[in-house]
């Protein structure tokens, strides 16, 4: 299915959200990313401007968290994020659902939070992933979320922000893939520390995946060619 490693970087957000990386590590992940031609770099809000301006001019958009990693903050900070993150050249926004929400099928919340952040970032230009953290819910709670999505037009879902108890799922992902029609695509995160992963994932019609060990798997993958 993948020929080149420049196809397979395409697929890879390359995740830059450790909370103790400091800034060196930060500018060399940028560099990194520009370097292997990857998707976009996922970076802490904080360091979201300059990694932009790094990326400018490559083919590797900025992208950042909202919510993240619990989903718990009010959607006026969610929407306050979102704000900030285009004005700072973000392209891409990767938000956390209220999870407690989910889980108390408040769905007239969940769908108005998720519609503020999409509204916000489609009128800047910009595109928006969903973040289910699907480790805490039930079936249920993810075909609703994937049918809310749908409705909203959300250019991604997501399956986990990494930081919870478990990570991406092969049949989570199918899951996912079923519920949403085309136009939606699918992002596996968290958990994603080898190649045969990672390749089964696209194999099951994830378009992006979020990767720390970018470099490990794109230089395997290059070395099987």
């Amino acid at each position: 299915m993948y020929t080149s490693t420049r196809e397979v970087a395409r697929t890879i957000d390359h995740s830059l959200l450790g909370p103790t990386m400091i800034i060196d590590e930060l500018e060399q992940g940028c560099r990194l990313a520009i370097d292997y031609g990857v998707a976009s770099v996922c970076i802490m809000p904080h360091y979201l401007k300059r990694c932009a301006e790094l990326l400018a001019g490559s083919d590797v958009k900025a992208s950042t968290t909202i919510g993240f990693p619990h989903g718990g903050h009010t959607t006026a900070i969610k929407r306050a994020e979102a704000q900030q993150a285009l004005a700072d050249g973000c392209q891409e926004l990767d938000m956390v659902v209220n999870v407690g929400r989910v889980l108390s099928d408040d769905w007239d919340y969940v769908t108005a939070e998720i519609k503020a952040v999409i509204q916000i970032t489609h009128d800047a230009g910009q595109k928006v992933k969903v973040i289910f953290e699907n480790c805490y819910l039930e079936e249920r709670h993810k075909i609703r979320l994937c049918e809310i999505c749908s409705e909203l037009n959300a250019d991604w879902v997501k399956t986990s922000t990494g930081y919870g108890s478990q990570g991406a799922t092969f049949a989570d992902v199918q899951l996912m893939v079923e519920n949403t029609p085309p136009q939606v695509e699918v992002k596996a995160a968290g958990g994603i520390r080898d190649l045969d992963t990672l390749l089964k994932f696209l194999e099951l019609g994830v378009t992006r995946v979020g990767a720390s060990r970018t470099q490990e798997l794109l230089d395997e993958f290059k070395t099987r060619l």
